[in-house]
């Protein structure tokens, strides 16, 4: 098991990106695009880091929503639904936008 540096350090966003772009980042991004996503289960230590809090996803008002139809499967909808009560549609929104924005982030 590795040590933990005692050294804790943070950065914004777009300083992260900015490293990046300079090749100062010390992460494998050829070898961790090509791990499958059981592979990348596997990976976490859930004892470590804890499992996602979905609960604390918060949907964020959007003037610009578009209304439209999707089919989503009466499992999952009764679960949002228990979950999120009547903010159900928030929370289906909130959990798309940040799967898009992981997206992006892997992709740049």
């Amino acid at each position: 098991m590795s040590q933990k540096s005692e050294r804790i350090v943070s950065y914004t966003a777009e300083e992260m990106d900015e490293m990046i772009r300079r090749g100062e980042d010390q992460t494998d991004w050829e070898r961790v695009r090509a791990l499958t996503p059981e592979q990348i289960e596997a990976s976490i230590d859930f004892e470590d880091e804890g499992v996602f809090d979905w609960t604390t996803v918060q949907a964020e008002d959007s003037p610009t929503s578009q209304r439209t139809i999707i089919s989503i499967d009466p499992e999952t909808m009764d679960w949002f639904r228990a979950k999120a009560g009547d903010d159900y549609q928030d929370r289906i929104n909130a959990v798309l936008r940040e799967y898009v924005d992981a997206e992006k982030r892997e992709a740049s």
